[in-house]
């Protein structure tokens, strides 16, 4: 029961969303100081905090189960908003010469949607360790390879998502492979 409530928890703090919000502040942070945080924030909440307040509505008008969205079945409307909203944020940041690592955190942002997408029509994949392995190959990406000790937090939140019941070991580390490698193909050049 305690193993339980803990993998709630930290399926709850660090929800996608959540890592999303904090990983384009501090890209932000690292490609331009105060201004770059304040790009970061505007990235922020359209590439991550409009489509998880869709799904919030989502939720409080019973299209979804649950804010993490378990059932397979009910995760294509969500990450069709998201792909839409990264889309707009995309051109926005590009249009405004935001920063350029921004632009490449939210084109990596994009094409893990995209590819999320395709692979949640036959199989459950894990968001929660996709955005995870992204955010610790973006880190370490922006801010050096000593930040790859966040590797243990990658364990901390596959564990979380298996004690839970929402994920099995393969989908866990599906969606752990699919946010490294897309952050290594599309972020780390283009940064």
């Amino acid at each position: 029961m305690i193993a339980r409530r803990a993998a709630r928890l930290i399926t709850d703090v660090l929800a996608p969303a959540n890592v999303l919000i904090g990983l384009f502040i501090l890209v932000g942070w690292q490609a331009d100081g105060i201004r770059g945080v304040m790009w970061g924030v505007a990235a922020a909440l359209v590439c991550a905090g409009l489509p998880f307040g869709v799904v919030l509505a989502g939720v409080r008008r019973g299209w979804w189960t649950d804010v993490h969205v378990r059932i397979r079945s009910q995760r294509m409307v969500p990450l069709l908003v998201a792909i839409g909203t990264d889309l707009a944020g995309l051109g926005l940041l590009a249009a405004a010469r935001a920063p350029r690592p921004l632009i490449a955190l939210a084109l990596a942002v994009l094409c893990g949607l995209v590819l999320g997408l395709a692979i949640t029509t036959a199989w459950k994949i894990s968001g929660h360790t996709g955005v995870a392995g992204a955010a610790v190959t973006v880190l370490a990406a922006t801010y050096g390879p000593w930040l790859l000790v966040g590797l243990p937090a990658l364990a901390i939140i596959g564990w979380a998502r298996v004690a839970s019941g929402d994920h099995t070991l393969a989908q866990v580390v599906g969606g752990l492979l699919l946010g490294t490698a897309v952050c290594c193909a599309v972020f780390i050049p283009l940064h």
